[in-house]
C-alpha cells in the first residue's frame, strides 16, 4: 500500500479543522510521495519513462492549487495511476501487484534527517535544543520501524551537523566540529562493518563531504583568511578525515597498495599545490593587467619584477597564515608552496630569459626581482623543512636554480664584448687616419688617444651604472678586454716607428787603408753611397713618412705616456666603485691580487722605451748622418771636427724639450745622448777606411767629446753630471786608446787576444761583438786598423794579410 495516496483519497476538507490545516496536510502527503517516488526512490528511476515528469508537473499544480480529492475523482484518478506504475516498478523491470517504493534505505534515511533536523531550535538556526538527549531517546524509537541502527545513526547525524553548518551560511564552526567528532566514530563503525548497503550509504554521504570540502581546500586562499582560519582548519579535518575513510576503510585498491601512503599527507599537498597555482595565476593576471595600464600611461614597469613582489608577500603570508594550520597533516606544507610558486615563477621566467637579446635596465630589473624572491622562497622553504626526516632535500630538489646571477652575469659580458669590439674597430679606424701632429692639441698627445680613453672611461662609468649584484665578479672580464683594446693601440701607435738597431749603420768590412793611397777618393765616394743605400733599405718607409718624423714620434711617445699616467686613475676610479659595491667579491683587486690593465702597462712602458731609443737613433744615425757618420773626421780629423755635428743636434733637442712630456723629457734626451755615444764610437771604430788616425789627433778627438757632453750638460741645464759621466764610460775608456803609441796597442792586443797562450801561436781574427771595451781584442784591433803610421800597417798585413795601402 502506498500510504499517502490512501490517505489523500480517504481524508476531506470537513476532517479538518480548517481549510489551511486540511491544505498544509495535502502538501505533506504530496512532499512524502514525492520524496519517495521522485527524490529517493528504492530503484532509480529509469530516464525513458515518462511517469516521474507527469508526477513532478501534478505536485508542482498541487503546491500552487490544492488538487481534488476522493476515490472517483478524475484528477485523483491520474495521480493514483501515476503513483502507482512508479510504487509497483521491481528489482527485475517486471510490474506486479506489490508496491516496492519504500524497500531499502533512502527514503528511510531522509525521513530520518528530517527527524534529526527537530533537534534544532527553531529560532536559532544554528544551536540545539536544550531537551536535545530527550528528543533523540525518542528519535531512536523510530529505528525499528526505519531500519536505523547506531552505524546508521552516527553517519546520518554527522551528516545532519554537516548540513546544517552549510546551510545557515558556514558561522558556526562548534557545527562542523561536532560533525567531525562524529565522523571519527563513523571511521570505526566503518572497520568493524561490512555492510554492503551501509557502506554505499556511507560512500554516498562522505563523497559529497568530500567534494563540499576540496572545492573550497583545492583554492583555500581564495576563501579563507587570517580571521576564519579556524573555519579552514575545521573544513581541512572533515574533509580529510571523509578522504580517509573513502580511501583507507573502503577502497579495496587501496588496501592493496596501502604500503607507504598517507591519504591526508597527499590530499593536503595536493591542496597546497592548486591553491598556490591559483594564486599565481591571479596574481599573473593583476600584473598583466597593471602592464597594459601603465603601458598605456607611458610608465611600463617590467610585469615580472613587479610579479616577483607579489609571490614574496604571497609567500611570507602562507608561511604565516596558512602553513602553520596545513603542518598538522603535512611536515613541510609550507616547503610544498614555496616550491610551487617557485616553479610557476621559474616557468615565466623562463620563458623571459628565452627572448632576451640584450642588456636592459627592465631586464636586470627582473633578473634581479627573480634572484631575491628565489632566496626569499629557498629561505622559507628550508626554515619549515628543518625539523624533518631529509632536511627539507626533497623540497629543495624541487627548486632548480633560477640562476638569475648566472643570465645576468653571460648579458653583461655580451655587453662588454660588444663595447670591447666597437673600440677595438674604432682604434683600428682611427689611428689609420692619425697624423700625430704636435699642434693638434695643447698638450701635444694624439686626438685618437685622448678619445680612446674618453671612450673608457665612459664604458667604466656605464658598467659600474648597471644596476647588477656583481660588479667585483666581471671587473676582470671587462679590464682584459679594454686592456686588450688599449695594447692594441699602443702596439699601432708605435708601429713602423723602428727600433734602436733599424738606424745603426751596419758595420763596413774590417778593412785597412793609409790617408795617402791613390785610391783613397774613390773609395770614399763608393763608401758614402754604400752607406747611403743601405740606411734607405734599412729604415724603409720611415724615410718618406711624415708621421714619423721627429715631432711626431715625441707625440707617439707623449700619447703613451698619457696612456700609462691614466691607467692609474682608472684603478683608483674602479677601486672606489668596487668598495661603494654591494658585492665583496672585489676584495682581491683591492688587495692587489687581481691586477689591472696588465698588458697596457707592460706595453706603454715598453712602447716608450723603444720609442725614445728610436727617436734617439733615429736623430743620431738618420737625420743627423751627414754630419756624423758622412763628415765627422772623414780624411782630416782637423778639418772635419764635431761642431756641425753638435749644432744641429742643438736644434734637434731644442725641438725634443719643446714637445715631450715632462715626465718622458729626461729619460728621451738620455737616450739621445746615449746614442751619440755610440754615433762617437762608431765613427772612431767602424768609420770605414776613409778615417785615419795619428796619435797627435787623440787631443782633438778628446775635446770633441767634451764638448759633445757638455751640450747635454748645458751649464747645468741639461742633465745631471752623474748621469753623463756613468753614460760616457765606455767612450772615456777606450779614447786613451788613440793617444796609446802603436807599439804598446800592439802588445796589449796581442795579450788580449792570446789569452796566456805561447807567443808563436797564430792569433784568431777577434769577431766583432759590438761591446766596445778598452780591453776587448776586436776593439783594440779598430783602433790599430785607422792608426796612421807604418808599424800599425806592417803589423795588421802580416797578421791578417791587411794591405797596407787599398
Amino acid at each position: 500500500m502506498v500510504l499517502p495516496l490512501e490517505l489523500l483519497q480517504q481524508f476531506k476538507t470537513s476532517d479538518f479543522p480548517s481549510q489551511q490545516e486540511y491544505e498544509a496536510w495535502q502538501r505533506r502527503n504530496l512532499k512524502v510521495l514525492e520524496a519517495g517516488l521522485l527524490l529517493y526512490p528504492s530503484l532509480p528511476l529509469d530516464k525513458k519513462d515518462t511517469a516521474p515528469q507527469q508526477l513532478q508537473k501534478i505536485i508542482r499544480g498541487a503546491l500552487e492549487k490544492p488538487i481534488e480529492t476522493g476515490k472517483h475523482n478524475e484528477s485523483m484518478q491520474v495521480l493514483r495511476s501515476v503513483v502507482m506504475s512508479l510504487a509497483c516498478r521491481s528489482f527485475d523491470g517486471s510490474v506486479s501487484d506489490t508496491c516496492h517504493w519504500v524497500d531499502g534505505f533512502p527514503l528511510n534515511l531522509r525521513l530520518y534527517q528530517m527527524l534529526l533536523e527537530s533537534c534544532f531550535d527553531p529560532n536559532e538556526e544554528t544551536s540545539v535544543i536544550e531537551e536535545l538527549d530527550e528528543v533523540l531517546d525518542l528519535i531512536k524509537k523510530t529505528w525499528p520501524v526505519l531500519g536505523i541502527n547506531q552505524i546508521l545513526h552516527n553517519l546520518c547525524f554527522s551528516w545532519v551537523l554537516f548540513h546544517r553548518y552549510v546551510t545557515t551560511g558556514q558561522v558556526d564552526n562548534d557545527l562542523l566540529s561536532a560533525s567531525s567528532n562524529l565522523l571519527e566514530e563513523v571511521e570505526q563503525d566503518a572497520n568493524g562493518t561490512k555492510d554492503p548497503s551501509y557502506l554505499k550509504i556511507l560512500s554516498s554521504t562522505l563523497s559529497s563531504i568530500l567534494g563540499w570540502a576540496e572545492k573550497r581546500l583545492l583554492a583555500y586562499r581564495d576563501i579563507f583568511h587570517s580571521g576564519n582560519i579556524e573555519s579552514m582548519q575545521n573544513i581541512l579535518s572533515l574533509g580529510l578525515l571523509s578522504a580517509k575513510i573513502l580511501i583507507e576503510d573502503i577502497s579495496h585498491e587501496y588496501r592493496r597498495k596501502r604500503k607507504g601512503v598517507n591519504v591526508a599527507r597527499d590530499r593536503v599537498d595536493a591542496y597546497i599545490r592548486s591553491s598556490m597555482r591559483s594564486a599565481f595565476a591571479q596574481k599573473l593576471e593583476k600584473v598583466g593587467s597593471s602592464k597594459r595600464l601603465s603601458k598605456s600611461q607611458n610608465n611600463l614597469i617590467p610585469g615580472l619584477s613587479a610579479l616577483a613582489q607579489d609571490v614574496s608577500e604571497l609567500a611570507f603570508s602562507e608561511k604565516g597564515i596558512f602553513g602553520p594550520v596545513l603542518k598538522r597533516w603535512h611536515p613541510f606544507a609550507t616547503g610544498v608552496a614555496m616550491a610551487t610558486l617557485h616553479s610557476c615563477y621559474g616557468n615565466e621566467l623562463k620563458q623571459f630569459v628565452t627572448g632576451i637579446s640584450e642588456l636592459t635596465p627592465d631586464t636586470i630589473q627582473v633578473l634581479r626581482a627573480a634572484d631575491k624572491l628565489e632566496k626569499d622562497l629557498v629561505q622559507i622553504a628550508v626554515e619549515d623543512s628543518v625539523d624533518s626526516e631529509d632536511g627539507g632535500k626533497s623540497i629543495i630538489r624541487e627548486m632548480p636554480p633560477y640562476e638569475a646571477e648566472a643570465v645576468i652575469a653571460n648579458l653583461v659580458k655580451a655587453w662588454i664584448r660588444t663595447r670591447v669590439d666597437r673600440l677595438k674597430e674604432w682604434v683600428d679606424r682611427n689611428l689609420q687616419q692619425e697624423v700625430w701632429n704636435p699642434r693638434a692639441t695643447k698638450e701635444r698627445f694624439a686626438p685618437s688617444a685622448i678619445e680612446v680613453l674618453r671612450i673608457i672611461d665612459e664604458t667604466l662609468e656605464a658598467f659600474f651604472m648597471l644596476p647588477i649584484p656583481i660588479h667585483a665578479a666581471l671587473v676582470p672580464e671587462l679590464m682584459t678586454g679594454l686592456d686588450r683594446c688599449l695594447q692594441h693601440y699602443i702596439s699601432k701607435a708605435k708601429s713602423g716607428c723602428g727600433t734602436r738597431s733599424t738606424f745603426i749603420p751596419a758595420l763596413p768590412a774590417l778593412t785597412r787603408c793609409s790617408a795617402g793611397s791613390k785610391f783613397h777618393g774613390v773609395f770614399k765616394k763608393k763608401e758614402r753611397s754604400h752607406i747611403s743605400q743601405r740606411r734607405k733599405s734599412q729604415v724603409g718607409t720611415t724615410n718618406g713618412d711624415s708621421s714619423f718624423g721627429i715631432p711626431q714620434l715625441c707625440v707617439r711617445i707623449n700619447t703613451l705616456q698619457l696612456i700609462r699616467m691614466e691607467l692609474g686613475v682608472f684603478e683608483k676610479r674602479i677601486m672606489a666603485h668596487l668598495g661603494n659595491s654591494e658585492s665583496t667579491q672585489g676584495d682581491n683587486i683591492a688587495n692587489g691580487t687581481g691586477k689591472m690593465f696588465e698588458l697596457s702597462a707592460s706595453a706603454s712602458v715598453e712602447g716608450i722605451q723603444q720609442l725614445c731609443e728610436a727617436t734617439a737613433y733615429k736623430v743620431i744615425f738618420h737625420d743627423l748622418s751627414h754630419v756624423l757618420w758622412d763628415g765627422l773626421y772623414v780624411v782630416d780629423v782637423s778639418s772635419s771636427r764635431i761642431e756641425p755635428f753638435l749644432q744641429e743636434l742643438e736644434q734637434y733637442l731644442e725641438i725634443i724639450s719643446s714637445t715631450v712630456h715632462d715626465r718622458v723629457r729626461t729619460r728621451v734626451i738620455t737616450d739621445v745622448m746615449k746614442a751619440s755615444f755610440d754615433g762617437f764610437l762608431l765613427v772612431l771604430l767602424a768609420g770605414g777606411p776613409s778615417r785615419t788616425f795619428t796619435e797627435k789627433d787623440s787631443d782633438i778627438i778628446e775635446e770633441d767629446f767634451k764638448f759633445l757632453t757638455d751640450l747635454f750638460w748645458s751649464n747645468g741645464d741639461g742633465l745631471p753630471t752623474d748621469l753623463i759621466n756613468k753614460l760616457s764610460t765606455t767612450v772615456k775608456g777606450i779614447l786613451p786608446l788613440y793617444r796609446t803609441d802603436t807599439n804598446s796597442l800592439i802588445e796589449q792586443f796581442k795579450r788580449v787576444t792570446l789569452d796566456g797562450s805561447p807567443a808563436k801561436s797564430r792569433m784568431p781574427m777577434p769577431p766583432t761583438s759590438g761591446q766596445w771595451n778598452s780591453n776587448e781584442p776586436n776593439t783594440l784591433l779598430r783602433v790599430l786598423c785607422c792608426r796612421n803610421d807604418e808599424t800599425a800597417a806592417k803589423f795588421l798585413k802580416k797578421t791578417y794579410n791587411l794591405p797596407k795601402k787599398l
